[in-house]
C-alpha cells in the first residue's frame, strides 16, 4: 500500500481505535449523458464544442426547421379566422338564428387548429438540443450539415457535471459488515500525491460475483473522469482501547 496509509495513523483519535479497509477506485462524473437529436433533419448549427460550460437548458445545436416554421405561421392565420367564425356563430346562436349544432362544427374546427398548433410547438422543439443539466461538453460527435436520424439515434454531444464527481470504490466481501453509509475515505489518485478525504453516500446491494467485491460510491470533486486510485475507509465502528 502507498505512503498514503502512513497519514492514517493520525486519523485515530487519542484512545479509540477504526478499523481499515483498504478499496480501490475510479472516477466518474456525478452526472453524465449521451445527447441526441429526437428528430430527422440536416444539423444546422452549434453552439457549443468541447469543454464548453453550460446551464441546464442552453441551446447546444439546432436542424434546419424553416418548414417547420412555416407551417406553424400559417396555422397561426388559419387558428385566427376559425376563432373569428366560431365567435361569430356563438352570438348568432345567443339571438337564436342558427341551430346550435352549426355553432359545434366552427367550436371542433377551432380546437382541432389549437391542438395542431400545439403538436407543431413540440414537433419544431425537437429540432433544439438543450442541456437537460448544468455541465461541460466532453465530447461533440456532429458537423454542421450532418444527417440525423429519429430512428437511428446518433450521439450529437457527450455532457457531464463540471465539478462533481464519484468515486466507486471496491472492498472484499469479508469487510461487507464493518463499512457503513458515512465512513470516511482517505485515498490518492495514481500518479499524484495528493491526499483527499471524502464520506460514503451508498453502499451497492450486491456482491460482484466475480470478484467477491463490494461496491460504494464516495462524492469528490475536481478530479478527472476516469482516473484511478486507491485508499482505506476508516470505519464508524469504534472501539475504546486502554
Amino acid at each position: 500500500m502507498r505512503t498514503l496509509l502512513l497519514a492514517i495513523l493520525f486519523i485515530t483519535f487519542s484512545n479509540a481505535y477504526a478499523k481499515e479497509v483498504y478499496a480501490t477506485f475510479t472516477v466518474f462524473a456525478k452526472k453524465s449523458a449521451d445527447l441526441a437529436f429526437n428528430y430527422s433533419g440536416i444539423v444546422k448549427e452549434f453552439n457549443v464544442d468541447i469543454m464548453s460550460v453550460v446551464k441546464k437548458g442552453d441551446v447546444l445545436a439546432t436542424l434546419i426547421n424553416d418548414d417547420l416554421i412555416a407551417t406553424n405561421n400559417i396555422s397561426k392565420v388559419t387558428l385566427k379566422y376559425a376563432k373569428l367564425d366560431y365567435e361569430r356563430y356563438k352570438e348568432l346562436v345567443k339571438k337564436k338564428l342558427v341551430d346550435i349544432a352549426q355553432l359545434d362544427i366552427y367550436a371542433m374546427a377551432y380546437e382541432t387548429i389549437k391542438a395542431k398548433i400545439e403538436l407543431e410547438k413540440t414537433i419544431y422543439a425537437k429540432t433544439i438540443l438543450r442541456a437537460p443539466f448544468d455541465g461541460v461538453i466532453t465530447k461533440r460527435m456532429i458537423e454542421l450539415g450532418d444527417v440525423v436520424s429519429g430512428q437511428l439515434l446518433k450521439t450529437a454531444f457527450v455532457i457531464q457535471s463540471e465539478h462533481r464527481r464519484i468515486l466507486v470504490a471496491e472492498f472484499d466481501q469479508k469487510y461487507t459488515n464493518d463499512v457503513k453509509i458515512g465512513d470516511v475515505f482517505i485515498y490518492q489518485v495514481d500518479g499524484d500525491n495528493k491526499q483527499y478525504e471524502g464520506k460514503i453516500f451508498r453502499i451497492y446491494p450486491t456482491v460482484n460475483e466475480k470478484t467477491r467485491k463490494v461496491s460504494v460510491q464516495v462524492a469528490a470533486e475536481d478530479i478527472k473522469v476516469g482516473l484511478f486510485g486507491d485508499g482505506v475507509f476508516i470505519t464508524s465502528d469504534v472501539t475504546e482501547t486502554e
